[in-house]
């Protein structure tokens, strides 16, 4: 369900069979040269949308800002941690009031997960009889996960007119590096992710291919959704954050 394309009547009826929330929120900064800077937002609106047909989950309005101040001097709208923080709060606070039991927080960028999670944390003391359960989408495939790499540019070839293949370059090689340099790399990284990189590009987007992307979201999606249902009735495991 779409909020935004329901009635109050609708939706009020909607939220009685289901009062259960999706709040996808993204980013808007560099994706190197060949991906749009809207492409954390673009990537978790489409398994958002997904996830809400699947499930009959209400699906509000992406947060297309996010926390990508790392990403400076290269192009970053961003927020502070704490106001997104308290955006997130304020608004499942509105969802309370409105019956809504429980909110997914569909995260698509790295830097918005603190503030997320602080969210959630608050939300547990000042209302704890509303559920919150915090899903960065990259936690739920096999493949390591990038920037502006294979994955993120296999993903965006099948959701995305806006690709430029031909601008692809490859950026920085984790394969060059131990797990215990690359802890190291990615806490750098987190401040600067261009000192790292250089280019703005993590991984090597050359040969994605939207077949390879088709079977990351179909692995991201339906891990998702099997999740999600598994928190709300109580036979929780450990969750991905």
């Amino acid at each position: 369900m779409i909020a935004r394309d329901l009635s109050h009547p609708h939706i009020s009826k909607e939220i009685k069979k289901n009062p259960v929330a999706i709040i996808p929120v993204g980013s808007i900064e560099q994706h190197g040269p060949h991906l749009p800077i809207s492409t954390d937002s673009d990537i978790i609106s489409y398994i958002a949308d997904k996830v809400a047909q699947k499930t009959g989950f209400l699906l509000l309005p992406t947060i297309q800002c996010g926390v990508s101040f790392e990403h400076h001097p290269f192009f970053n709208l961003s927020v502070d941690h704490d106001i997104l923080q308290k955006y997130i709060t304020a608004m499942c606070l509105s969802l309370a009031q409105n019956k809504v039991r429980a909110a997914i927080i569909l995260n698509g960028h790295h830097g918005n997960q603190k503030a997320l999670k602080d969210a959630s944390r608050q939300l547990a003391k000042s209302k704890p009889g509303f559920r919150v359960l915090v899903y960065s989408y990259w936690h739920f495939m096999e493949h390591r996960f990038d920037h502006a790499g294979f994955v993120e540019t296999s993903i965006m070839r099948v959701i995305s007119k806006r690709v430029e293949m031909s601008k692809a370059v490859k950026g920085f090689d984790e394969k060059l590096y131990t797990q215990k340099e690359l802890d190291k790399i990615g806490k750098i990284a987190n401040k600067s992710f261009i000192s790292v990189t250089k280019n703005g590009v993590w991984g090597d987007p050359r040969s994605a291919n939207a077949k390879e992307g088709r079977k990351i979201l179909s692995q991201v999606i339906n891990s998702i959704v099997k999740e999600s249902q598994t928190c709300l009735t109580g036979k929780s495991r450990k969750l991905h954050q």
